[in-house]
């Protein structure tokens, strides 16, 4: 288990879930989904975090975490990007501190945190996770691999932009291998969702623990 500290950037401080041992080196970055730092970013947190890694889970919300697409959808509309994104990047810079000099990370991102996930830029980021989320492929820096997890049905990502992002990436020197999960829908890696897939969920994790042994490790 771990515990919340918190992170500042210029008229800004959030909290912040961490967990897991910096003496390795090696670190991850967890962006929660629209519904905020609920129960499951905390439990994807500690698995990471069991797995051997140090891990980073700001809360963007300040607080507040949100159970319904309703509720969800007018927090989200709260949320100022530009104070999201400090934030992402106070939480990268504060990991990477902590790691060291040798720091080595991964930025995961799930739904609404994988804009921002692809966003964080940062010496120490070595490769970028997003599970059923997309961003801008201008926002990307250096070129750093990327391991999607997409859902076979999903309303919120449009699978011909999905393909193209995919290319984008790719085009611009990312190592970028996308994986799409019969079967699934938005949300299908988050246990307290209705959309949960376990067998889809735990394929998942598999790939993105070997992602992380590969470029943090390899």
């Amino acid at each position: 288990m771990g515990e919340f500290d918190v992170v500042s950037a210029p008229g800004i401080e959030a909290r912040v879930y961490e967990a897991g041992d910096v003496a390795g080196g090696a670190g991850a970055i967890v962006l929660h989904a629209w519904w905020g730092l609920n129960a499951d970013v905390i439990a994807f947190a500690d698995r990471l975090a069991a797995a051997g890694y140090a891990v980073a889970a700001p809360d963007l919300y300040h607080g507040d975490v949100v159970d319904t697409i309703e509720a969800a959808d007018e927090r989200v509309g709260q949320l100022d990007g530009a104070e999201g994104m400090s934030i992402v990047r106070a939480t990268v810079e504060d990991l990477a501190t902590k790691l060291g000099p040798d720091a080595r990370l991964a930025v995961l991102g799930f739904s609404l945190g994988a804009s921002f996930a692809v966003a964080a830029a940062h010496a120490a980021v070595r490769g970028t996770v997003l599970y059923y989320g997309t961003g801008d492929p201008s926002d990307a820096g250096g070129a750093q691999p990327v391991l999607g997890h997409f859902a076979e049905t999903d309303p919120y990502e449009d699978d011909a932009w999905v393909a193209q992002f995919e290319g984008i990436l790719r085009s611009r020197g990312h190592d970028a291998v996308f994986h799409h999960y019969p079967g699934t829908g938005h949300w299908f890696a988050e246990p307290s969702r209705d959309a949960y897939r376990a067998d889809a969920a735990e394929l998942a994790f598999e790939r993105t623990l070997a992602f992380l042994e590969r470029w943090l490790h390899g």
